[in-house]
């Protein structure tokens, strides 16, 4: 992640470039200047790299509220401009939120809540009280250069950010909260997230190392970018590490990286490009899910021997899991593998500017997507069969095969400005989203014995011996349900279409999407009866389609250049991922309508900037009806509707060398309908916030960050308490060299015990156990950056 440490007129730019992703746990320095255009316009609605609309240079103090963006819009403006929420991810905000994965750092953002305790993958994101009724992020949308990483947000074992990774290529992150999000992509009316990459516009390169000091782990970035000739640039880089992460084993569960290229053409001087760009994701990492705990009344406590910060059952004492894949046969797997993707992408952006106000944009891509889910999980107490003197715990190996996870999208915007007069315009903009995206997995999850002694993986068979076999095949766990294999594409089409009218400080703007989506495939299960395989008998061929039309109307006025306000409504569907839904035959069918998710939204915000001072105030009230949608670990069908409202804020503050950055979200949320109306959405807190202070001594830095939430509760009948807790970062970095970082940081330094989410009980059959996911616990790293 870029951006300076300070502002130093003898270094090369990319001296001050360094990677989050080098060092999660410090900071990361950008290589331009606050308020630049190309690292915004890049990649979003209107993306060039040449002759983009001028950065305002009113001096900011951290929030870059003169930043041109056009993620979520139809127009590239500064945010003082724009009649949207929008933040973006820049050093300051890294730096604070000592981030440990790609989605990590998004907790540095108001009003979006970012649960990232799952390791490197398997995140869950909400926004504005809209509902985690499910994993992943049903109500986000994560893109990379405008374009969705994946179509639906919430698919079972293959959330988008699992498909990330952040290295010295990336440039800054946009996120659009609520607003036009709703219209200008699909399954986004919560949030886009929009990971933006460096073009080689900013000549330079970088090589980095890490190492983990308290745990086992090793890491080199490297990036390089510039000029091939004439108007042609070039970027290239990525990362590759070898560890165990920060939860202790004795087998490696991190190996792999990623590599990232472009070739950007400048066509003229109007701003008119081709670029072309290369992905390859091949990473595994551990798969970090909730551990076994137990209730003290309605208060969560810890197992003797069960720490929840570290814990983690997967090591050299369970080698194997034999699996059924999709054709039938036997698969061995290793479950030390964790969470394994790969990845194939290749993109082709366009831009062409003919004159006379005409722009057009094409951006393409398609991903081969595949790989394989691996994590332990504690679903049941000690099994009534089970004769042996330790005590173990029942768990399910959720062995999930991503068959195919790849997809192809294309969105096309043509936009024609029309001049009226002084400060007086029309932007009328058309377009057409098209996308097919593959959901297909294969299920198999066996049962196995757990110690509870603390001892890591030790397995048990049901006479207590120590064993590496399962006590139970996927045809007996959970009475079966879970043997399943699922082969759906969904084909999406959302014509769009938009204007802007702007008139001095005043500017307006309506949008309007129809999203169309069909279903195709089938659903099979396996059980005891087809002999351990797929039976024939249980297969339902998959068909059926849904539409919704979303729109948005807001509008931004500017008092002067230190002050605006906005204000919007918006009404945006979302669709849940077919594996959540077409256990329900008669929907998968097409008898009944597929069910889609609608919210409707009203916001208000005022931004404020002095030289000293930046604020982003926003008040939002946001209603969610949902359809309904089948949950594995509780076993349970989800439907209901919800209301919030709250406020979230913004802040940025500096004084010489000292400065710091904050936010807060305010929200109250509550459950519309059902047996739990009136309650508290699960794990949703009144208040969540970040406060990130640093000071520089010359060439040495010193900065930390907290970051806290208030108590939530775990589920929506609002019985267990998770309690409320704050986390400490802190980090040193110091110049060796102008060329030369030294950097140090420490994560979670207090040890702080915070948990994220918890279920169990009832929920899960005749066999109860209370289980609950926390934060990682304390965690230290060394780098050491070059740049030239």
């Amino acid at each position: 992640m870029p951006t300076p440490l300070r502002r130093l007129p003898h270094r090369h730019p990319l001296a001050l470039a360094v990677s989050w992703a080098l060092l999660p746990t410090t900071v990361a320095w950008a290589q331009a200047a606050p308020s630049t255009v190309p690292a915004a316009v890049a990649a979003s609605a209107a993306p060039a790299d040449a002759a983009p609309a001028p950065a305002e240079t009113t001096p900011d103090a951290g929030l870059d509220l003169g930043r041109i963006v056009v993620t979520g819009a139809t127009t590239a403006r500064s945010k003082m401009k724009q009649s949207v929420s929008v933040s973006t991810v820049d050093s300051e905000q890294v730096q604070n939120s000592t981030a440990a994965s790609a989605v990590e750092v998004l907790r540095a953002v108001p009003g979006l809540r970012a649960e990232s305790s799952g390791g490197e993958g398997n995140a869950n994101l909400g926004v504005r009280g809209l509902p985690m009724s499910d994993g992943g992020g049903r109500y986000v949308q994560l893109q990379e250069d405008g374009l969705p990483v994946l179509l639906v947000g919430d698919v079972s074992f293959a959330t988008a950010d699992q498909f990330v990774r952040a290295d010295y290529t990336l440039d800054s992150i946009d996120v659009v909260r609520g607003g036009s999000a709703s219209t200008l992509s699909t399954n986004s009316p919560g949030a886009i997230v929009n990971f933006i990459g460096k073009t080689g516009k900013v000549p330079g390169g970088a090589v980095g190392m890490s190492l983990g000091l308290d745990h086992r782990q090793q890491r080199i970035d490297f990036q390089h970018g510039g000029k091939l000739g004439d108007k042609l640039y070039y970027q290239f880089g990525g990362f590759y590490r070898l560890g165990e992460g920060t939860r202790h084993t004795d087998v490696t569960t991190e190996n792999g990286g990623q590599f990232r290229a472009s070739l950007t053409k400048e066509l003229d001087d109007r701003g008119s490009y081709v670029r072309v760009s290369l992905k390859q994701l091949k990473d595994n990492t551990p798969t970090y899910l909730p551990v076994p705990v137990q209730l003290d009344g309605n208060t969560i406590k810890q197992l003797p021997g069960i720490d929840p910060r570290n814990a983690f059952f997967i090591n050299s004492h369970f080698p194997t899991d034999v699996v059924v894949g999709a054709d039938g046969h036997s698969v061995t797997t290793h479950p030390g593998d964790g969470l394994g993707v790969n990845v194939s992408a290749f993109g082709v952006e366009t831009q062409l500017k003919p004159g006379d106000g005409w722009t057009v944009t094409d951006r393409f891509r398609k991903s081969v997507i595949n790989g394989r889910f691996i994590g332990l999980f504690p679903a049941g107490s000690q099994p009534a069969d089970y004769t042996g003197s330790t005590p173990v715990f029942s768990a399910h190996i959720f062995n999930t095969s991503l068959d195919d996870m790849g997809n192809v999208f294309n969105d096309l915007r043509v936009q024609k400005e029309l001049k009226l007069g002084d400060e007086h315009r029309l932007t009328l903009t058309g377009g057409l989203f098209s996308g097919i995206q593959n959901v297909a997995q294969t299920w198999y999850w066996n049962r196995y014995n757990v110690g509870l002694t603390g001892d890591g993986a030790a397995l048990y068979d049901n006479a207590g011996n120590p064993s590496t076999e399962p006590v139970g095949d996927a045809t007996t766990t959970w009475g079966g349900c879970c043997f399943r294999s699922i082969d759906v594409r969904l084909t999406a089409v959302a014509p769009y279409a938009a204007l802007t009218w702007e008139r001095g400080p005043l500017s307006l703007d309506a949008s309007v999407r129809q999203d169309r989506q069909r279903g195709t495939g089938s659903q099979r299960f396996g059980d005891a009866a087809s002999g351990g395989s797929w039976n024939p008998d249980r297969t339902t061929a998959v068909h059926y389609t849904a539409d919704a039309t979303s729109y948005s109307v807001g509008g931004n006025y500017e008092f002067g250049k230190s002050l605006a306000a906005f204000t919007r409504f918006s009404h945006g569907a979302s669709w849940k991922s077919p594996d959540r839904v077409i256990w329900d035959e008669r929907v998968a069918t097409g008898v009944d309508p597929y069910p889609v998710n609608e919210v409707d939204q009203f916001e208000g915000g005022i931004k404020f900037r002095q030289s000293g001072l930046n604020a982003f105030v926003t008040l939002f009230n946001a209603r969610t009806k949902e359809g309904a949608g089948f949950e594995v670990t509780t076993q349970t069908v989800k439907k209901d509707s919800y209301t919030s409202q709250g406020l979230e804020a913004e802040l940025a503050w500096r004084l010489g060398d000292f400065k710091v950055a904050g936010g807060a979200t305010w929200t109250h949320a509550e459950i519309d309908s059902g047996p739990n109306k009136g309650h508290t959405p699960r794990r949703q807190a009144d208040w969540v916030y970040q406060i990130s202070p640093s000071y520089s001594f010359g060439s040495l830095e010193v900065g930390g960050a907290i970051i806290g939430t208030t108590k939530s509760y775990a589920q929506n009948d609002n019985q267990v308490v998770l309690p409320g807790f704050s986390v400490v970062n802190l980090f040193a970095n110091y110049e060796l060299t102008p060329e030369l970082l030294l950097s140090a940081g420490v994560n979670n330094v207090f040890d702080q015990l915070g948990y994220t989410e918890a279920e169990g009980q009832n929920n899960l059959g005749n066999n109860p156990l209370y289980i609950a996911r926390a934060v990682n616990g304390r965690s230290a790293k060394l780098s050491l950056r070059y740049t030239f």
